[in-house]
Protein backbone atom coordinates (compact mmCIF):
# COMPACT_ATOMS: atom_id res chain seq x y z
CA UNK A 1 0.00 0.00 0.00
CA UNK A 2 1.01 3.70 -0.73
CA UNK A 3 1.23 5.71 2.30
CA UNK A 4 -1.94 7.51 3.40
CA UNK A 5 -2.35 10.66 5.33
CA UNK A 6 -4.98 10.60 8.07
CA UNK A 7 -4.03 13.61 9.47
CA UNK A 8 -6.30 16.34 7.63
CA UNK A 9 -7.28 18.13 11.27
CA UNK A 10 -3.84 19.38 11.11
CA UNK A 11 -3.32 20.13 7.64
CA UNK A 12 -4.70 19.57 4.38
CA UNK A 13 -3.80 18.78 1.05
CA UNK A 14 -3.95 22.28 -1.34
CA UNK A 15 -7.28 21.65 -3.93
CA UNK A 16 -6.33 21.68 -7.42
CA UNK A 17 -8.85 23.80 -8.38
CA UNK A 18 -7.67 26.12 -5.60
CA UNK A 19 -3.94 26.35 -6.91
CA UNK A 20 -5.39 27.22 -10.62
CA UNK A 21 -7.55 29.88 -8.75
CA UNK A 22 -4.48 31.62 -7.31
CA UNK A 23 -1.76 31.68 -9.95
CA UNK A 24 -3.02 34.49 -11.52
CA UNK A 25 -2.22 36.47 -8.58
CA UNK A 26 1.09 35.91 -7.90
CA UNK A 27 2.46 36.63 -11.86
CA UNK A 28 -0.09 38.64 -13.26
CA UNK A 29 -2.74 39.98 -11.37
CA UNK A 30 0.39 40.99 -8.54
CA UNK A 31 -0.70 44.81 -7.57
CA UNK A 32 -1.11 45.74 -3.73
CA UNK A 33 -4.77 46.27 -3.30
CA UNK A 34 -4.27 49.50 -2.00
CA UNK A 35 -2.32 51.54 -4.99
CA UNK A 36 -4.89 53.35 -7.17
CA UNK A 37 -3.31 52.39 -10.66
CA UNK A 38 -4.52 49.69 -12.27
CA UNK A 39 -2.58 46.63 -11.02
CA UNK A 40 -3.65 47.68 -7.41
CA UNK A 41 -7.47 48.13 -8.85
CA UNK A 42 -7.39 44.61 -10.78
CA UNK A 43 -5.53 42.97 -7.07
CA UNK A 44 -8.48 44.84 -5.36
CA UNK A 45 -11.46 43.99 -7.64
CA UNK A 46 -10.15 40.22 -6.16
CA UNK A 47 -9.80 40.96 -3.11
CA UNK A 48 -13.71 42.18 -2.80
CA UNK A 49 -14.85 39.79 -5.18
CA UNK A 50 -13.18 36.94 -2.66
CA UNK A 51 -14.79 38.78 0.65
CA UNK A 52 -17.88 38.24 -1.34
CA UNK A 53 -17.80 34.76 -2.31
CA UNK A 54 -16.49 34.11 1.80
CA UNK A 55 -19.30 36.49 2.82
CA UNK A 56 -21.94 34.02 0.82
CA UNK A 57 -20.90 30.67 2.12
CA UNK A 58 -21.21 31.63 5.65
CA UNK A 59 -24.55 33.47 5.77
CA UNK A 60 -22.94 36.66 6.28
CA UNK A 61 -22.47 40.44 4.45
CA UNK A 62 -19.11 40.89 3.38
CA UNK A 63 -18.53 44.27 5.88
CA UNK A 64 -17.91 41.80 7.86
CA UNK A 65 -15.72 39.22 6.98
CA UNK A 66 -12.01 40.10 7.85
CA UNK A 67 -9.02 38.46 6.58
CA UNK A 68 -6.52 37.38 8.77
CA UNK A 69 -2.86 35.45 8.55
CA UNK A 70 -4.67 32.78 9.69
CA UNK A 71 -6.99 31.01 12.48
CA UNK A 72 -4.47 31.28 15.57
CA UNK A 73 -4.68 35.22 14.66
CA UNK A 74 -8.19 35.31 13.94
CA UNK A 75 -8.41 33.72 17.64
CA UNK A 76 -6.07 36.35 18.69
CA UNK A 77 -7.75 39.08 17.21
CA UNK A 78 -10.90 38.07 18.44
CA UNK A 79 -10.10 37.71 22.35
CA UNK A 80 -7.51 40.85 22.52
CA UNK A 81 -9.81 42.60 20.20
CA UNK A 82 -12.67 42.63 22.29
CA UNK A 83 -11.28 42.51 25.84
CA UNK A 84 -9.05 45.52 24.89
CA UNK A 85 -11.86 47.65 23.65
CA UNK A 86 -13.63 47.10 27.01
CA UNK A 87 -9.84 47.63 28.57
CA UNK A 88 -11.26 45.79 31.50
CA UNK A 89 -13.51 42.75 32.33
CA UNK A 90 -14.02 39.05 32.69
CA UNK A 91 -13.75 36.38 29.71
CA UNK A 92 -15.27 32.90 29.81
CA UNK A 93 -13.50 30.09 27.96
CA UNK A 94 -13.91 26.36 27.98
CA UNK A 95 -10.68 23.66 29.32
CA UNK A 96 -11.08 21.74 26.16
CA UNK A 97 -10.17 24.96 23.50
CA UNK A 98 -7.13 25.11 20.96
CA UNK A 99 -3.90 26.41 22.52
CA UNK A 100 -4.61 29.85 20.22
CA UNK A 101 -7.31 30.14 22.84
CA UNK A 102 -5.89 29.09 26.10
CA UNK A 103 -2.55 30.85 25.22
CA UNK A 104 -4.11 34.23 24.45
CA UNK A 105 -5.84 33.46 27.63
CA UNK A 106 -2.72 33.46 29.53
CA UNK A 107 -1.95 36.48 27.54
CA UNK A 108 -5.21 38.46 28.93
CA UNK A 109 -4.53 37.27 31.75
CA UNK A 110 -1.16 38.38 32.35
CA UNK A 111 -2.40 41.81 31.46
CA UNK A 112 -5.05 42.17 34.51
CA UNK A 113 -8.19 40.67 32.74
CA UNK A 114 -9.51 37.74 34.26
CA UNK A 115 -10.75 34.41 32.81
CA UNK A 116 -12.54 31.50 34.16
CA UNK A 117 -12.39 28.37 32.62
CA UNK A 118 -15.18 26.04 32.11
CA UNK A 119 -15.37 22.22 32.82
CA UNK A 120 -16.54 19.85 30.23
CA UNK A 121 -18.36 16.70 30.85
CA UNK A 122 -17.48 12.86 30.05
CA UNK A 123 -19.22 13.69 26.81
CA UNK A 124 -16.80 16.23 26.23
CA UNK A 125 -19.14 18.98 26.29
CA UNK A 126 -19.51 21.81 27.94
CA UNK A 127 -22.96 22.20 30.51
CA UNK A 128 -24.75 25.21 29.40
CA UNK A 129 -25.81 25.76 32.95
CA UNK A 130 -22.30 26.21 33.80
CA UNK A 131 -21.99 28.60 31.33
CA UNK A 132 -25.24 30.78 32.58
CA UNK A 133 -23.87 30.32 36.27
CA UNK A 134 -20.14 31.63 35.13
CA UNK A 135 -21.79 34.87 33.84
CA UNK A 136 -21.04 38.31 35.43
CA UNK A 137 -22.07 41.51 35.37
CA UNK A 138 -18.47 42.76 33.85
CA UNK A 139 -18.19 39.70 31.28
CA UNK A 140 -17.59 41.24 28.25
CA UNK A 141 -16.57 38.02 26.14
CA UNK A 142 -17.80 34.43 26.29
CA UNK A 143 -15.26 32.04 23.62
CA UNK A 144 -16.13 28.30 23.00
CA UNK A 145 -15.10 26.26 19.76
CA UNK A 146 -17.77 24.70 17.94
CA UNK A 147 -15.93 21.66 17.36
CA UNK A 148 -13.06 20.20 19.18
CA UNK A 149 -9.80 20.15 16.73
CA UNK A 150 -8.77 16.43 19.06
CA UNK A 151 -12.22 14.72 19.33
CA UNK A 152 -14.32 16.67 16.60
CA UNK A 153 -16.90 17.32 19.82
CA UNK A 154 -19.54 19.31 18.98
CA UNK A 155 -20.35 22.13 21.55
CA UNK A 156 -24.35 23.28 22.46
CA UNK A 157 -23.48 26.14 20.54
CA UNK A 158 -26.74 28.00 19.68
CA UNK A 159 -27.60 27.14 23.18
CA UNK A 160 -24.65 28.64 24.50
CA UNK A 161 -25.21 31.25 22.05
CA UNK A 162 -28.45 32.31 23.35
CA UNK A 163 -27.44 32.07 26.93
CA UNK A 164 -24.63 35.03 25.78
CA UNK A 165 -27.10 36.67 23.72
CA UNK A 166 -29.99 37.23 26.82
CA UNK A 167 -27.13 38.66 29.24
CA UNK A 168 -25.58 40.91 26.27
CA UNK A 169 -22.48 39.38 25.98
CA UNK A 170 -20.02 38.83 22.56
CA UNK A 171 -20.16 35.25 21.90
CA UNK A 172 -16.76 33.84 19.77
CA UNK A 173 -16.33 30.69 18.36
CA UNK A 174 -13.54 29.05 16.83
CA UNK A 175 -15.12 27.32 13.80
CA UNK A 176 -11.70 25.92 12.12
CA UNK A 177 -12.72 22.36 12.17
CA UNK A 178 -16.33 22.85 11.70
CA UNK A 179 -16.30 25.55 8.68
CA UNK A 180 -16.77 23.29 5.73
CA UNK A 181 -18.88 20.34 7.26
CA UNK A 182 -21.49 22.52 9.35
CA UNK A 183 -24.08 24.49 7.28
CA UNK A 184 -23.13 28.09 8.67
CA UNK A 185 -26.45 31.33 8.29
CA UNK A 186 -23.96 32.93 10.33
CA UNK A 187 -26.90 36.14 10.09
CA UNK A 188 -29.62 33.56 11.75
CA UNK A 189 -27.08 32.41 14.97
CA UNK A 190 -26.67 33.78 18.50
CA UNK A 191 -22.60 33.92 17.07
CA UNK A 192 -20.93 37.50 17.59
CA UNK A 193 -17.67 36.64 15.63
CA UNK A 194 -16.07 33.18 14.26
CA UNK A 195 -12.54 32.33 13.42
CA UNK A 196 -11.47 30.04 10.09
CA UNK A 197 -8.67 28.96 8.42
CA UNK A 198 -7.86 28.23 5.15
CA UNK A 199 -5.13 25.31 5.51
CA UNK A 200 -8.17 23.37 7.00
CA UNK A 201 -10.07 23.10 4.23
CA UNK A 202 -7.98 22.61 1.23
CA UNK A 203 -6.49 26.07 0.88
CA UNK A 204 -3.13 27.54 1.44
CA UNK A 205 -1.33 27.97 4.54
CA UNK A 206 -1.31 31.44 6.02
CA UNK A 207 -4.46 32.91 5.32
CA UNK A 208 -8.01 33.27 7.36
CA UNK A 209 -10.37 35.03 8.29
CA UNK A 210 -12.84 36.58 10.95
CA UNK A 211 -16.39 36.87 11.47
CA UNK A 212 -17.13 40.12 13.16
CA UNK A 213 -20.89 40.39 13.09
CA UNK A 214 -21.88 44.21 12.53
CA UNK A 215 -22.12 46.86 15.76
CA UNK A 216 -19.35 44.44 17.82
CA UNK A 217 -17.01 46.51 19.82
CA UNK A 218 -13.55 45.62 18.48
CA UNK A 219 -9.81 47.04 19.07
CA UNK A 220 -6.98 47.23 16.44
CA UNK A 221 -5.01 44.10 15.90
CA UNK A 222 -2.41 45.25 13.88
CA UNK A 223 -1.68 48.44 13.65
CA UNK A 224 -0.51 50.54 10.56
CA UNK A 225 -2.49 51.15 7.43
CA UNK A 226 -5.81 51.40 7.35
CA UNK A 227 -6.53 47.97 5.51
CA UNK A 228 -9.51 45.04 7.03
CA UNK A 229 -11.33 47.80 8.26
CA UNK A 230 -8.49 49.45 10.25
CA UNK A 231 -8.66 45.88 12.18
CA UNK A 232 -5.65 44.15 10.29
CA UNK A 233 -3.45 46.68 8.73
CA UNK A 234 -0.91 45.39 6.60
CA UNK A 235 -0.85 44.96 2.46
CA UNK A 236 -3.58 41.98 2.08
CA UNK A 237 -2.33 38.33 0.81
CA UNK A 238 -4.35 38.63 -2.43
CA UNK A 239 -3.47 35.16 -3.64
CA UNK A 240 -4.09 33.59 -0.05
CA UNK A 241 -7.34 35.14 0.28
CA UNK A 242 -8.77 34.43 -3.16
CA UNK A 243 -7.74 30.90 -2.65
CA UNK A 244 -9.65 30.88 0.58
CA UNK A 245 -12.52 31.68 -0.84
CA UNK A 246 -12.29 29.04 -4.17
CA UNK A 247 -11.95 26.82 -1.45
CA UNK A 248 -14.97 27.24 0.81
CA UNK A 249 -16.74 27.97 -2.22
CA UNK A 250 -15.71 24.39 -3.01
CA UNK A 251 -16.29 22.47 0.58
CA UNK A 252 -19.83 24.38 0.82
CA UNK A 253 -21.11 22.85 -2.29
CA UNK A 254 -19.68 19.29 -1.24
CA UNK A 255 -20.17 19.37 2.30
CA UNK A 256 -23.12 17.03 2.41
CA UNK A 257 -21.68 14.34 0.63
CA UNK A 258 -18.27 15.02 2.34
CA UNK A 259 -20.35 14.17 5.87
CA UNK A 260 -21.81 11.18 4.79
CA UNK A 261 -18.38 9.82 3.05
CA UNK A 262 -16.21 10.26 6.06
CA UNK A 263 -19.05 8.69 8.02
CA UNK A 264 -18.26 5.95 6.49
CA UNK A 265 -14.62 6.04 7.03
CA UNK A 266 -14.90 6.22 10.24
CA UNK A 267 -17.39 3.11 9.91
CA UNK A 268 -14.98 0.82 8.06
CA UNK A 269 -12.30 1.57 10.27
CA UNK A 270 -13.76 0.59 13.57
CA UNK A 271 -15.63 -2.70 11.99
CA UNK A 272 -12.57 -3.68 10.90
CA UNK A 273 -11.03 -3.39 14.00
CA UNK A 274 -13.71 -5.25 15.70
CA UNK A 275 -13.92 -7.95 13.51
CA UNK A 276 -10.02 -8.22 13.90
CA UNK A 277 -10.79 -8.48 17.84
CA UNK A 278 -8.93 -5.42 18.78
CA UNK A 279 -9.39 -4.10 21.86
CA UNK A 280 -9.71 -0.29 21.83
CA UNK A 281 -12.22 2.78 22.86
CA UNK A 282 -13.42 5.13 20.56
CA UNK A 283 -13.53 9.26 22.61
CA UNK A 284 -16.11 10.82 20.40
CA UNK A 285 -19.43 10.04 20.54
CA UNK A 286 -20.61 10.03 16.54
CA UNK A 287 -24.21 11.84 16.24
CA UNK A 288 -22.61 14.77 18.40
CA UNK A 289 -19.09 14.78 16.52
CA UNK A 290 -17.64 16.43 12.97
CA UNK A 291 -17.63 13.21 10.85
CA UNK A 292 -13.85 13.99 9.80
CA UNK A 293 -12.29 13.08 13.32
CA UNK A 294 -11.76 9.53 14.64
CA UNK A 295 -10.07 9.74 17.88
CA UNK A 296 -9.55 6.11 19.73
CA UNK A 297 -7.54 5.21 22.14
CA UNK A 298 -5.39 0.93 22.09
CA UNK A 299 -5.13 0.39 26.08
CA UNK A 300 -1.43 -0.52 26.66
CA UNK A 301 -0.01 0.46 23.83
CA UNK A 302 1.75 4.28 24.03
CA UNK A 303 0.77 6.90 21.38
CA UNK A 304 4.04 7.55 20.63
CA UNK A 305 5.50 3.92 20.25
CA UNK A 306 2.23 3.51 17.69
CA UNK A 307 2.62 6.59 15.65
CA UNK A 308 6.09 5.80 14.88
CA UNK A 309 4.77 2.55 13.94
CA UNK A 310 2.39 3.63 11.83
CA UNK A 311 4.91 6.20 9.72
CA UNK A 312 7.09 3.55 9.11
CA UNK A 313 4.27 1.71 7.40
CA UNK A 314 3.04 4.85 5.72
CA UNK A 315 0.04 5.73 7.90
CA UNK A 316 0.18 9.35 8.90
CA UNK A 317 -1.82 10.06 12.13
CA UNK A 318 -1.06 11.94 15.24
CA UNK A 319 -1.33 11.87 18.61
CA UNK A 320 -3.85 15.25 19.16
CA UNK A 321 -3.22 19.30 18.25
CA UNK A 322 -0.29 20.10 15.65
CA UNK A 323 0.63 22.69 18.02
CA UNK A 324 1.41 20.14 20.80
CA UNK A 325 2.44 17.19 18.24
CA UNK A 326 6.54 17.90 20.13
CA UNK A 327 4.95 17.78 23.27
CA UNK A 328 5.05 14.40 25.70
CA UNK A 329 2.49 16.38 27.85
CA UNK A 330 -0.88 14.26 27.83
CA UNK A 331 -3.59 15.36 26.23
CA UNK A 332 -5.40 18.20 27.83
CA UNK A 333 -8.95 18.15 26.30
CA UNK A 334 -8.74 14.08 26.91
CA UNK A 335 -7.86 14.43 30.51
CA UNK A 336 -10.86 17.37 30.71
CA UNK A 337 -13.12 14.53 29.59
CA UNK A 338 -11.87 12.56 32.80
CA UNK A 339 -10.85 9.50 30.79
CA UNK A 340 -8.19 7.21 32.28
CA UNK A 341 -4.49 7.64 31.83
CA UNK A 342 -4.32 4.94 29.73
CA UNK A 343 -6.55 5.74 27.58
CA UNK A 344 -5.25 9.49 27.63
CA UNK A 345 -2.03 8.12 27.16
CA UNK A 346 -2.53 5.58 24.15
CA UNK A 347 -4.99 8.03 21.97
CA UNK A 348 -4.30 8.60 18.22
CA UNK A 349 -6.45 10.77 15.83
CA UNK A 350 -7.04 9.43 12.80
CA UNK A 351 -8.85 12.52 10.71
CA UNK A 352 -10.21 12.04 6.71
CA UNK A 353 -10.18 14.31 3.76
CA UNK A 354 -9.91 15.34 0.22
CA UNK A 355 -8.50 12.44 -1.34
CA UNK A 356 -9.29 9.45 0.88
CA UNK A 357 -10.83 7.10 -0.35
CA UNK A 358 -12.56 3.58 0.93
CA UNK A 359 -10.24 1.55 -0.63
CA UNK A 360 -7.42 2.94 1.12
CA UNK A 361 -9.63 3.07 4.61
CA UNK A 362 -9.97 -0.25 4.58
CA UNK A 363 -5.78 -0.74 3.68
CA UNK A 364 -5.19 1.55 6.30
CA UNK A 365 -7.77 -0.51 9.56
CA UNK A 366 -6.10 -3.61 8.25
CA UNK A 367 -2.35 -2.32 8.73
CA UNK A 368 -3.22 -0.54 11.62
CA UNK A 369 -4.77 -3.70 13.08
CA UNK A 370 -1.75 -5.60 12.57
CA UNK A 371 0.44 -2.93 14.10
CA UNK A 372 -1.47 -2.87 17.07
CA UNK A 373 -1.77 -6.47 17.82
CA UNK A 374 2.21 -7.06 17.04
CA UNK A 375 2.99 -4.32 20.26
CA UNK A 376 0.16 -5.74 21.88
CA UNK A 377 2.67 -8.64 22.26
Amino acid sequence: MESVYLDHAATTPLHPDVFTAMLPYYKEVFGNPSSLHRYGQLAKIALDQSREKVAKCLGATPGEIIFTGGGTESDNLALVGVMEAFGQGHLITSQIEHHAILHTCDYLAGRGFEITYLPVGKNGKVDPEDLRQAIRPDTRLISIMFGNNETGIKQPIYELGNIAREHGVYFHTDGVQAVGLESFQLNELPIDLMSLSAHKINGPKGVGALYIAKGVKIASHIHGGSQEKKKRAGTENVPGIVGLAKALEIVTANKESLWGKYLCFKSIMVETWKKDGLNFTVNNIEEDCLPHILNVSFPNVKRETLLMNLDLQGIAASGGSACTAGSLQPSHVLQAMGLEEDCVDSAIRFSFGFGNTDEEIQQAAEKIARIVQRLNK
